[in-house]
């Protein structure tokens, strides 16, 4: 079982002069409102642009599992009322781990959030060889609305999904007003027709989940969804469900070598995501980082910062392929 943890750091402000992987901080400014413990030693830098690091606890005195710090960032040039982009990891992984992902939506115009959440149990491993076909709507349902329709997972109504982003937005509102962060709220909810929802592995299917209930700006599914039955052979009720997101605005890839290739495959055309908007990935994963042997590297190569392949100026490889997914944001 996961040691519940308080971890309270900071809120730290960074004006990057580059680009690139986390590197060591060169300026950092404590913002009014923030805790007084510590800042990190090394955070990301955004450039031309601003990254907050909340701590869960600090944005929800509630929340006291799965604390690594939220990030949100924007670049200095973005309109006021530019859409929002929300990332969800995958099974185990922070917000930090899909930094280049969180960076290229800042490059398309977007305000950005890596949100944390209670991302230790997964789908797969909670309902796939359970007879009960519709686990997975129930399991998704708690874990994204707060709903107490299961008990095969013990997230709290304060640990959801949406009450986690809800309690962020309030923050940054409350901290840093001048940003526009309210224009994502609308009567204490989020608004998410101003809200591009995306996520990797557990979290793209969070993502699609949510676009599947509500209608969303966008949203973009890397390697997630294939919520499969064993005891049917087929996929969970609610990736055929009806959705409330139009389908000209779901974007999704997958690894050609990924240990679930083929069940995303399948997973993405029951959503009815458009062909021509799958880009099925293949470049190996980055050789520097040793992996343990059992480990799907390719699936974790999608967007994690340590195993994202670099071309040669040692850039992430798939900058193309998450611009062509992201779009350009539209500002409402």
């Amino acid at each position: 079982m996961r040691r519940l943890r308080r971890i309270s750091c900071s809120l730290v402000v960074m004006v990057a002069a580059a680009a690139g992987a986390p590197n060591p901080v060169s300026a950092q400014q404590t913002v009014p409102g923030a805790t007084s413990a510590k800042a990190p030693a090394q955070l990301p830098h955004l450039a031309d642009g601003v990254v907050y690091s909340i701590s869960p606890s600090d944005a929800d005195p509630r929340v006291q599992r799965f604390t690594a710090n939220n990030l949100a960032m924007f670049r200095h040039d973005v309109p006021r009322n530019a859409q929002l982009l929300v990332y969800l990891s995958g099974t185990g992984g922070t917000p930090a781990t899909g930094w280049f992902f969180l960076e290229a939506g800042a490059k398309a115009g977007y305000r950005v959030i890596g949100l944390e959440y209670d991302n230790a149990a997964s789908v797969p491993g909670t309902c796939e060889k359970k007879p009960d076909e519709t686990c997975s709507d129930r399991f998704r349902q708690k874990r994204v609305f707060g709903d107490d329709v299961t008990k095969d997972i013990d997230d709290l109504p304060a640990e959801s999904i949406v009450s986690r982003l809800t309690k962020l937005l309030q923050y940054l509102d409350a901290h840093h007003r001048a940003d526009g962060w309210s224009r994502y709220l609308r009567k204490g909810q989020p608004d998410w027709s101003r809200i591009a929802v995306a996520g990797h592995s557990q979290g793209g299917g969070m993502a699609a989940f949510i676009a599947k209930k509500k209608r969303v700006a966008r949203v973009i599914v890397i390697s997630g969804a294939a919520d499969r039955v064993e005891a049917t052979k087929g996929f969970a009720p609610w990736v055929a469900s009806k959705s409330a997101t139009p389908m000209n605005r779901w974007y999704a890839a997958c690894h050609t070598k990924e240990s679930r290739a083929e069940a995303l495959k399948s997973a993405y055309a029951i959503l009815r995501i458009p062909p021509d908007h799958v880009r099925v990935l293949t470049l190996a994963p980055n050789p520097q980082v040793k992996s343990p042997a059992n480990a799907d590297v390719y699936h974790g190569s999608m967007v994690s910062v340590q195993s994202t392949p670099r071309d040669s100026a040692g850039n992430p490889a798939y900058a193309a392929d998450w611009a062509f997914m992201l779009g350009q944001a539209a500002s409402r």
